[in-house]
């Protein structure tokens, strides 16, 4: 059955939006907006172009978490010039030799001496590695030579002795380079000090300071210039240590995607160690998708395929055996496995000085922030608007007469006021208009985002997911559908062979070797030694072997070890001739392994029904042979199907005998020589149970209650994938389970481009299929108008996890080339771990969005109080310092205590947040209306009649001001202070639900309080108020408090009557559903 939220609104949306694209105004959001940019991909011109229409008051800051542009030109420079360098290194050289009429050797003379306890030094081996100087390495007696140079064993590696890599270390160098130092905290500081704003302040400030101090003597002049200053220094160190902190955060992230976890041999044991701990000497094995972690030579590959462009700029995938043996430090394996010898770690590799040079983090922008640039700019026109009117009024009101000071005389008289007080007057005037635009332009609005997404990164970190672009936090709050895979990330990935069909019979239990002829076991467990990619370590003192590779892999050589193979010796009486690596297009791999002079035997093992389609024959339990006819075919295909229903992985395995003059003789030949696939004998069928991980089934609900469709992506048979659905909670009985809803990849594929967008959001479950299959999926979901995350680990996954709007890596079993492609690592490959990353992108947007309420709330009362007063009466109620203190509420301040609220359950009973829904939703509009609305009538109303209000006519009329003027300030304040906890819960009635939980809000708010208390009784000098009576107090406490009375009444009315507008993507029983949720 086709959920709603199938259906697509959010097509519809961009359809009708790309229809009315030239009526939209700059600042809107659809795609030929001035401040729109895509999550991915953004072309250059879009990156300029909104840079060049936002309107900034301090460029430096606003700007400080975007891509640099001219920095990436920079980075690019250097990569080509890097990549130059080595190449003109490796022609001269040939050339010289060619020259010569001789090969180069090694070198005769060294700069530092060979290091103790080695045959060969630092020098040596970096340019021996350099100039891929093979001649050298065949003098050293190739690898083997060198190796004993280097005190290496190539079976068993380095020693685990922690004072022999440390030696090494020191001898050879480290596997690091040194990082661009970051930013202290006093560039911070200037930077927050380059706002163009409060430079122009602190000029008034100065100018204030000298007029003051020579009208009214230093004692008491320097109060109105110097508390300008002050509060433009609490505001400069405030906005410097609050950046200061977020750039710590992103420093820690970035550290942690650059350490990425290797594999090495080391006393014949595969470990998992940090990349920064490879040392000259190591083994390291390395699969499809690894990175090369260092500059090595290679002692053993099979098919082995690299990837140099990341080097060479070269897109070329370059094979390596014994006639290019070289391996460079940062390229990916694309193909193929085998093993090399690190020669050069650190700076001593082109990787390293590349890194080096460019290691700097330039920053990205997102999205939202560019939308956000949008809203700053067009609300910073309007307030410059606003302060330039304000300036033009009071300066007319002044020089007309019209302005009286507080003890009610006139200020200005012509002929008679005396220059230096018409500059004074002038100068407090200008500063009125500056702080205006101070607090009208939200400069934090942008970085508001910045400061979400780092708290939200830490944040994930925790939750096991390691957030590699920035934009996609953002976007997985849109996500409308998960493409998942099964294997480890709905299952456990702990697998073990539970069921084996060998001899055309089940065998109970699958290692029971007595219902077995000697033969076939013999050629089982030959077929796992050799065919795979792990391997087994046995430790001395009769311990548990140590079994490493993937799930699957550590499965089938248990099984092995427990049909008693002895995984060395097989290894060692035959040797591997060639290997077909297994291949997720072919889902199977083989190997040709040669026994004696005359024989060879080919060995593959893969999905079940693909190796079955390729056998001829059968071998019985007593190792004859017989010939597949058609009932044996069907009897086998059952054993496969019952295995599959029983939510069991299926492998099979088969051999073929070849002689060895069908085989190649030559490297060259054997390279492109195709291993025999046909004519083979099946061996047995293993079921390998994965069991589904705890929690994925409340985890999957909490997805489809949220709106967001869960698919199943795999490799693995149709029977299989059905049943671990529906034993996860993707199907339920009430599901169809037919075409299209379940499919095969090889059927999906077989569709036309607009059929395979037909049916693409029917589908639930995909089983067979290939990596390219899924990337066909997710092109035709985001045709429809989806929101699509992926799930990827393998090297095939990548363009899939490229194309998705969100990709999402396994961090267990991902290949780095997986992780690269992707914009989030989930570290512990869980998928509840998922869904937590989808309640952290509804998070961020929410917590923007609570941002921009109070935020604007704040600008908007802020503005029309001051104009309003200065129209009317001459007057305005906030000076300046009061304006940069709560400016300094709204904009730091703000940010910290509404952008790090931790995400919510009642985020996961919304719809998915519409890519192009407005940012100010219709609750936002009646919350924000409503309060600043509130706020401007009582405080106007305090401003024009707050005399007899306040019971101060009876008071002179100086003090009387004094006294209403602070009450006005201190209301307000406190209004923002009642605003914030509104703006927690725009949509909820709650608004203290877990506000104890979150102690920065809480602290932010005290702090707020009690900085507020010691301005109005302490710092009445600095900020002209006057202390408050107890009366007053509360009377300002209770301005504050009523906001919550109306919050009870008008959201229910509005929300029953509006929900259309909340969320535009719900069927009625949805909504009703979330009214159920809330009550």
């Amino acid at each position: 059955m086709s959920s709603p939220w199938n259906s697509s609104p959010y097509r519809r949306q961009m359809d009708e939006e790309r229809a009315h694209g030239d009526d939209l105004s700059p600042f809107d959001s659809d795609d030929s907006g001035l401040f729109h940019i895509p999550a991915k991909k953004a072309p250059i011109e879009k990156l300029k172009r909104w840079r060049q229409a936002a309107l900034v008051l301090n460029a430096s800051r606003r700007f400080r978490y975007t891509l640099d542009l001219k920095k990436e030109e920079e980075k690019e420079q250097i990569r080509r010039k890097i990549r130059a360098h080595a190449q003109a290194i490796r022609a001269a050289l040939l050339f010289k030799a060619a020259g010569e009429g001789k090969v180069p050797g090694p070198p005769q003379e060294v700069t530092r001496p060979v290091p103790d306890g080695y045959g060969i030094g630092p020098d040596e081996l970096v340019a021996m590695s350099r100039d891929h100087n093979l001649p050298a390495l065949q003098a050293h007696g190739g690898v083997k030579g060198l190796a004993n140079l280097l005190k290496t064993n190539l079976e068993k590696g380095l020693g685990e002795d922690e004072s022999e890599i440390l030696h090494r270390r020191k001898a050879f160098g480290e596997n690091t380079y040194p990082k661009k130092k970051g930013r202290n905290f006093f560039i911070f500081l200037w930077e927050a000090s380059k706002d163009l704003t409060l430079i122009i302040l602190m000029v008034a400030a100065a100018v204030s300071l000298g007029m003051g101090i020579k009208t009214e003597g230093i004692k008491e002049g320097w109060y109105d210039g110097g508390s300008i200053a002050l509060a433009v220094i609490i505001v400069i160190l405030v906005t410097g240590i609050s950046d200061y902190k977020q750039s710590l955060r992103f420093q820690d992230l970035n550290d942690e995607k650059r350490n990425i976890r290797i594999e090495v041999i080391r006393g014949g044991r595969r470990l998992h160690i940090s990349i920064f701990d490879i040392v000259v000497g190591d083994v390291v094995p390395l699969k499809i998708g690894d990175q090369v972690p260092s500059d090595g030579v290679l002692i053993v590959g099979h098919s082995l395929a690299i990837d140099e462009s990341s080097m060479t700029g070269e897109s070329k995938t370059v094979h390596k055996d014994q006639r290019d043996p070289f391996m460079m430090s940062g390229c990916k394996v694309v193909d193929g496995y085998g093993s090399i010898l690190v020669t050069a770690v650190g700076l001593n590799t082109e990787w390293g000085l590349l890194m080096a040079s460019i290691s700097e983090d330039s920053g990205e922008e997102t999205p939202l922030q560019v939308r956000l640039n949008g809203v700053a700019t067009l609300i910073g026109a309007i307030g410059i608007s606003v302060a330039v009117l304000v300036l033009g009024i009071l300066l007319v009101r002044y020089f007309t007469g019209n302005t009286k000071d507080p003890g009610g005389a006139v200020q200005f008289i012509k002929g008679k006021t005396k220059t230096s007080t018409i500059l004074d007057d002038c100068v407090k005037i200008f500063a009125i208009a500056v702080t205006i635009v101070v607090v009208a332009v939200p400069e934090g609005l942008p970085l508001a985002v910045t400061l979400t997404l780092a708290y939200s990164m830490r944040k994930m970190m925790a939750d096991k997911a390691l957030v590699r672009r920035l934009s996609a936090c953002e976007t997985m709050g849109s996500a409308t559908t998960i493409c998942s895979d099964k294997t480890g990330t709905l299952t456990l990935n702990q697998m073990t062979v539970v069921e084996a069909f060998v001899g055309g019979a089940m065998v109970h239990p699958p290692e029971n070797t007595e219902k077995m002829s000697p033969k076939v076991a013999s050629l089982i467990t030959e077929g796992i030694a050799q065919n795979t990619t792990g391997s087994v370590f046995i430790p001395e003192g009769g311990r548990a072997p140590d079994v490493t590779g993937s799930p699957t892999e550590r499965a089938i050589l248990s099984w092995g070890l427990q049909l008693r193979m002895d995984f060395d010796v097989l290894r060692s009486i035959s040797s591997v001739l060639h290997v077909f690596t297994f291949n997720s297009e072919k889902k199977r791999g083989g190997v040709a392994i040669k026994l004696s002079e005359s024989e060879v035997h080919i060995h593959w093992k893969g999905a079940a029904e693909i190796i079955l389609a390729s056998c001829t024959q059968w071998l019985d339990k007593d190792g004859v042979e017989h010939r597949m006819d058609g009932d044996k075919i069907a009897e086998f295909q059952k054993a496969i199907d019952e295995m599959a229903a029983a939510s069991l992985r299926c492998v099979a395995f088969a051999y073929r005998v070849c002689n060895v003059e069908g085989v190649p003789q030559g490297e060259e030949e054997l390279e492109q020589w195709a291993m025999p696939e046909d004519d083979l004998v099946l061996l047995a069928i293993v079921g390998i149970k994965d069991p589904c991980r705890p929690g994925v089934i409340e985890a999957v609900r909490l997805c489809q209650r949220a709106g967001v469709k869960v698919r199943m992506v795999t490799g693995d048979n149709i029977q299989t994938a059905k049943a671990i659905a529906l034993e996860s909670g993707i199907l339920d009985t009430g599901m169809p389970c037919e075409p299209p809803y379940i499919i095969e990849g090889k059927a999906f594929r077989s569709y036309d481009e607009k059929g395979r967008e037909q049916i693409a959001p029917k589908i639930t479950v995909m089983g067979r299929s290939s990596p390219n299959d899924k990337l066909l999926l997710v092109q035709a979901l985001r045709k429809r108008g989806h929101v699509v995350a992926v799930t990827g680990d393998g090297t095939n996954d990548a363009p899939a996890l490229h194309e998705a709007d969100i990709g999402l890596s396994m961090g267990i079993q991902g290949t780095e080339v997986a992780k690269e492609s992707s914009d989030i690592i989930i570290l512990d490959d869980n998928f509840s771990s998922v869904v937590k990353v989808v309640r952290w992108g509804r998070s961020v947007y929410a917590n923007i969005q609570k941002f921009i309420q109070f935020q604007l709330t704040v600008n908007v009362a802020a503005l029309v109080i001051n104009f309003v007063a200065a129209v009317s009466s001459g007057n305005v109620p906030l000076n300046v310092v009061q304006l940069l203190w709560v400016n300094l509420i709204m904009d730091t301040l703000g940010a910290l205590a509404l952008a790090t609220e931790p995400p919510t359950d009642h985020l996961m009973v919304r719809a998915p947040v519409g890519r192009r829904e407005p940012l100010i939703t219709n609750v936002m509009w009646r919350n924000l209306t409503g309060q600043a609305l509130y706020q401007v009538a009582v405080l106007l109303i305090l401003h024009f009649d707050g005399t007899s209000i306040l019971r101060l006519k009876s008071r002179p009329r100086a003090e009387a001001d004094k006294v209403k003027n602070t009450v006005i300030f201190n209301a307000f304040v406190f209004c923002q202070v009642f605003n914030e906890f509104n703006a927690r819960k725009p949509d909820e009635l709650n608004i203290f639900e877990g506000v104890l939980k979150n102690k920065l809000f809480m602290g932010i708010v005290s702090f707020t309080v009690v900085l507020q208390i010691l301005i109005i009784e302490v710092l009445g000098k600095f900020t002209s108020t006057v202390r408050l009576s107890w009366y007053y107090w509360l009377i300002c406490l209770a301005i504050g408090l009523l906001r919550f009375v109306k919050r009870v009444k008008l959201p229910l009315l509005f929300e029953k009557n509006n929900m259309k507008f909340i969320l535009p993507a719900m069927t009625s029983n949805e909504r009703s559903r979330m009214y159920v949720c809330k009550s």
